[in-house]
């Protein structure tokens, strides 16, 4: 039996995915959490019932949205990594793949799909990374292709860190800073400051050029 925690922090949205892994008679849902927080202390609580003495895994596949409010999939994708966690995360986001699931993967993810695609697909997903084997889309496995042959070819974006990149796609797509600071549990300063990166690095003066990069870029739609 597998064993999968659920991440996101939309109750329907978890509720859609648990029954689509609950239709496959190999996994089972043990736990849900709807940000950072509450997923380190379900982690916890489950490797401390599971082991005994806590050093157990708390699971053995994370399904993890990256969008989650304050400390973001990415970083709790960075956090577990560090520690050197035996789970196996799997991403399911909104984003495109080519926005966020190299970064992922390099994070430390088993796989990445998209929330967009066939549901069944997530199952497909958990089932390969519980073996301990990458997931990847044909779209993934080409990015990732195209990322060793032509290395020369750089996106200034790509320079932007996990946080700044996820600023540069919310103003983008219309979010005031005060949203966007509410939305990441951040200050409004401190959102400034990585708007302020992003248009240095991007070479870029204004909310206006930064909204048109992202749409050339396709990090929004039109």
């Amino acid at each position: 039996m597998i064993d999968v925690i659920l991440c996101d922090d939309h109750a329907l949205i978890r509720r859609g995915i648990r029954d689509t892994l609950c239709d496959a008679s190999d996994i089972r849902v043990v736990g849900e959490a709807g940000d950072y927080g509450e997923l380190r202390s379900l982690m916890r609580q489950l490797a401390g019932a599971r082991g005994g003495d806590g050093k157990a895994a708390a699971c053995d596949v994370l399904v993890l949205d990256i969008n989650l409010p304050g400390r973001s999939g990415l970083d709790a994708l960075h956090a577990l990594k560090d520690e050197g966690s035996p789970v196996k995360v799997l991403v399911v986001s909104m984003y495109p793949e080519d926005q966020y699931a190299l970064r992922a993967l390099r994070a430390g993810a088993f796989g990445y799909v998209n929330k967009g695609g066939d549901p069944q697909l997530i199952v497909q997903a958990v089932r390969t990374v519980a073996q301990g084997r990458k997931y990847v889309t044909p779209e993934i496995a080409q990015m990732l292709v195209e990322s060793l042959t032509a290395p020369a070819l750089d996106n200034l974006h790509s320079k932007l860190s996990d946080r700044e990149l996820q600023t540069l796609v919310m103003i983008a797509s219309g979010k005031r800073l005060a949203d966007i600071a509410e939305q990441l549990a951040l200050s409004p300063k401190t959102v400034s400051v990585y708007r302020a990166r992003v248009l240095e690095k991007l070479q870029l003066a204004n909310n206006a050029e930064l909204t048109v990069y992202a749409i050339r870029n396709g990090l929004v739609g039109e």
